[in-house]
């Protein structure tokens, strides 16, 4: 594949193998039909997973035999699906040649008694239709394709996989059904067209409903294979967020009014993506706005007014679009003029390609099998009762366009939906469809919002930066005995006083008839704050932070190739790929000299080169004749010890390593012999698990030594190689890593404070806590040496992870807070606090996960965990266990459960507050 992909999807490649494999045994055993279910949410890129199945068959693995003369049949319901999934495997499958996709017509003469070897056929339900020409004799046509199908499963049952891609959201009505029941042929079988249940079908889905209820009441036995929306949201291949923007009240909106704000937020998304793309060094991603029109009537292709919209469009950007810019999908349709601009029709499968294109009017064609991830923005005229259709459409926009999180800018992992004829209810209709049946479980988070009220707000490090001594001209700030009574003066402290100086109808007054204008020197707290050098000092530390999963994705060897090209391609470890080559081919080399030393290679070498034909001889009544039984060596073929070559790579991961050892050692007369060196290791267990050993000492040495020069590259760099990290064990090794951009969702409730290290531009940050964190907070900002905190979010890709062990395996832990604080040597330190109740059963647990961290992270000043209690006085105060001290260190990891965590808690902690 050229694609590489992503951990989840190797996954599922690898039991779709293995449930194929299966069905194909069972059926040959007991002659019952095979259906494996394969079950995966919106984008998480099933086509890619199924091409990739396809190679991997034709191919073979470390686990299965190549299998060059299979035979695919992939039954869609459209032509321009057929034509979207054909283009797919063509232009990601590179080891498969084109001439062996075939798309099945009707009108170019396809007559088959059977399905060629070593081909994939694409078929789609609207040639299998009454009208068709397909299932009908003809003097053109001799064998049906009924005919075909029956024959090739008959004759070729074991090379036969049969592929129903259930796409067809975007049918309605007696259309949709018409396909079910066509598809529903291949799997139940049709006695009037003489056509038997397929063998082995796949069968690939949104969700298991819709599968379930195209397999009805079968026989067939039931394979399921299931991709997790948690995993495709883990690894970034989709937005993060899909909002939707309506008006607070439909019935008195201007739909252009909404048009308008549409154009606003994607020409920022423009502008951001601008940015980003130029700081990254990357191809620029040029987002388009899709703008959905009413349906038109006769001549007019839109009830909706395109001169108006256009007019609009470029209002906003404030220059004329150019030809090719804006184009249109109508159907019966070519170019249209439209407010004087030319305004040409395009297929949908070529709108994300062709980078010319900005902005997209449409009607109802762009839903099924159609994506397009530049598709940042999306306004629609439809009316409300258009939701299904609208929530099948949001399913093709989330796809990320560098199929990562973008790290710098969380503004560029959402999606925007403007919808000005939906109220509150419809828009939850559409949220309801995202995330049921007709969405397919879609990972993202789905939120709706009023245009007048946003919901989400932008944090940044790039806030305005005051001195701390600040001259406010012409502002004076009230005495505190002359604020209102409702407000205590003991509000007015240093953390909320930025909130009150923006404030200006209650505390600041600039009326110089009342206050004259005078300059006043003010100290602040929070302005005096370099978010971005903070920011920038915490990444160069490249503090230690992990990923944890619940299971293993890929061998050591495996990421260990992956890592080594990553640090070779980015310079950061230029001599990697070499060392590791050269490390494999010497446990290669030395194990063929082993064996040459001992006398054991040329009978093992035979048993790669040669094999032995038997015969038996009967006689006329079919009895065994003894004693001439014959046996003749049989030299293998170039091509037999080549086909062991390539599985002897796929038993050391498809790295390569044969091709490398070849390289470093033949010469003209040992050819033959390299390639039995590396096949004799593979075939030795041993070999390879010694293998294994050497690549996880080998992949923990290298990320060990390296990984804080990563943090400094593109965040391309740093996606790959958190990704590689991920997948090399169920916990990966990565760095910490903040932002400079990041969405949060506005807490209306919260307190404003003016000392979080991500904040809104003046450097404000709306933060809901309980009583006990505001205590907490408020305490750790009286400190002489504090600078700033941050709430550390769970589960964000960025956010500080901790793994933790219970009962029920590796867990992962978010601590609550990271305290920045001033240090005249360093700069700056870092210290980690969890308020953590006593009540809860994971105190040990969690503990000693903290305990485990700080050991290996010597550069965090303090890691607490923090209880609060009450004194003899009644006086709420804190315990803080800092396990960075070695002494609570070593009693937290000797502790043994509740009960002993407690005791170090009453003699070892300290008392605050």
């Amino acid at each position: 594949m050229i694609t590489k992909l992503f951990a989840f999807q190797r996954e599922a490649v690898r039991d779709l193998r293995k449930k194929a494999n299966m069905a194909h045994d069972n059926y040959s055993r007991y002659q019952f039909p095979q259906v494996i279910s394969f079950q995966a949410p919106t984008g998480a890129g099933k086509t890619i997973m199924l091409s990739s199945l396809i190679e991997d068959i034709y191919f073979g693995n470390e686990d299965f035999p190549e299998q060059p003369d299979a035979i695919f049949v992939w039954l869609s319901d459209s032509p321009a699906l057929n034509e979207q999934s054909r283009l797919k495997i063509k232009n990601k499958a590179n080891r498969i040649r084109p001439w062996q996709l075939v798309t099945v017509s009707d009108n170019d003469g396809f007559d088959m008694r059977e399905f060629e070897d070593g081909h994939v056929y694409f078929l789609n339900t609207q040639k299998l239709s009454r009208a068709g020409n397909l299932i009908r004799h003809s003097e053109m046509r001799q064998y049906t394709i009924w005919e075909t199908v029956e024959n090739t499963a008959k004759r070729k049952p074991e090379k036969l996989y049969f592929i129903i891609d259930e796409a067809h959201r975007g049918m309605k009505g007696r259309e949709a059904g018409r396909a079910t029941s066509i598809m529903q042929k291949f799997i139940k079988g049709s006695s009037s067209d003489n056509l038997s249940p397929v063998p082995v079908i796949i069968g690939m889905s949104a969700t298991a409903e819709r599968f379930n209820a195209l397999i009805g009441s079968t026989d067939s036995t039931l394979h399921k294979v299931k991709v997790e929306p948690s995993d495709v949201k883990d690894s970034g291949l989709l937005k993060d967020r899909i909002i939707i923007n309506y008006p607070q009240n439909p019935s008195r909106n201007d739909a252009m009014s909404v048009l308008q704000a549409a154009c606003d937020e994607w020409r920022e998304k423009c502008r951001h993506w601008e940015s980003y793309t130029a700081g990254q060094n990357i191809e620029g991603i040029n987002p388009v706005f899709l703008i959905q029109v009413q349906a038109g009537s006769g001549e007019k292709p839109s009830a909706t007014n395109l001169d108006d919209v256009i007019a609009k469009i470029e209002e906003r950007l404030g220059s004329r679009l150019k030809e090719n810019e804006i184009v249109h999908t109508f159907g019966g349709f070519g170019a249209l003029t439209l407010n004087g601009l030319k305004v040409n029709h395009v297929e949908p499968e070529k709108i994300s390609d062709d980078m010319r294109i900005r902005v997209v009017l449409f009607k109802e064609n762009l839903s099924t099998g159609w994506d397009c991830p530049r598709a940042e923005t999306m306004m629609s005229f439809r009316r409300a009762e258009d939701s299904t259709y609208i929530a099948q459409l949001l399913g093709r926009m989330i796809r990320t366009p560098l199929q990562m999180h973008v790290f710098g800018d969380d503004s560029l992992n959402e999606v925007r939906l403007f919808l000005p004829y939906f109220d509150r209810d419809t828009v939850q209709g559409v949220i309801d469809g995202l995330s049921g049946e007709e969405g397919g479980e879609i990972p993202s988070c789905v939120e709706g919002e009023e245009i007048e009220s946003p919901q989400y707000v932008t944090w940044t490090v790039n806030t305005v930066h005051t001195p701390q001594n600040v001259t406010l001209p012409g502002q004076i700030l009230l005495p505190i005995d002359e604020t209102p009574a409702e407000t205590p003066a003991s509000s007015l402290t240093q953390g909320n006083l930025p909130l009150l100086l923006n404030e200006p109808s209650r505390f600041v007054h600039n009326d110089p008839e009342i206050y004259p204008v005078t300059d006043v020197q003010i100290e602040i707290a929070g302005l005096d704050i370099d978010r971005r050098k903070i920011t920038r000092f915490i990444n160069e530390k490249a503090y230690l932070n992990f990923t944890v999963r619940n299971r293993r994705v890929n061998s050591y060897l495996k990421s260990l190739a992956d890592l080594a090209n990553l640090l070779t391609i980015e310079g950061i470890y230029s001599a990697a790929n070499e060392e590791i080559r050269r490390e494999v081919t010497d446990m290669i080399r030395e194990y063929s000299e082993s064996l040459r030393e001992s006398g054991q290679y040329d009978s093992l070498a035979r048993q790669v080169t040669e094999f032995r034909l038997s015969s038996k001889v009967f006689d006329a009544l079919g009895g065994d004749v003894s004693g001439f039984r014959t046996g003749d060596l049989i030299s293998l073929s170039e091509t037999d010890t080549d086909r062991q070559l390539r599985e002897a790579d796929a038993k050391m991961c498809g790295c390569g390593f044969p091709y490398y050892y070849s390289r470093r050692f033949m010469t003209s007369e040992n050819r033959e012999e390299c390639k039995t060196d590396c096949i004799l290791f593979s075939k030795d267990e041993s070999c390879i698990d010694r293998l294994m050993r050497y690549a996880e000492d080998k992949f923990c040495a290298l990320n060990d030594n390296y990984r804080v020069y990563i943090t400094s590259k593109s965040d391309r760099c740093n996606s790959q190689y958190n990704e590689i990290i991920r997948d090399s064990d169920i916990i990966g090794r990565k760095n910490f890593r903040l932002p400079e951009e990041y969405r949060e969702r506005l807490q209306e409730d919260g307190r404003v404070y003016t000392n979080h290290l991500l904040a809104d531009k003046n450097g404000n940050a709306r933060i809901s806590l309980n009583s006990w964190e505001e205590g907490l907070i408020d305490e750790e900002s009286g400190r002489s040496d504090f600078v700033c905190w941050l709430r550390n979010p769970p589960r964000q890709d960025w956010a500080l992870c901790i793994p933790y062990r219970t009962a029920g395996g590796v867990k992962p832990f978010y601590p609550d807070f990271l305290i920045v604080r001033s240090d005249s040597r360093l700069g700056y330190v870092i210290d980690i606090l969890e308020p953590h109740s006593q009540g809860f059963a994971d105190n040990l647990p969690k503990a000693k996960g903290l305990a485990q961290y700080i050991a290996e992270e010597h550069r965090i000043k303090r890691v607490q965990m923090i209880r609060k209690f009450r004194d003899a006085s009644g006086r709420e105060k804190f315990r803080r266990l800092d396990v960075a001290k070695t002494a609570v260190r070593e009693a937290v990891l000797n502790a043994v459960n509740n009960n002993d965590i407690d005791r170090i808690f009453d003699s070892m902690s300290e008392v605050t507050g």
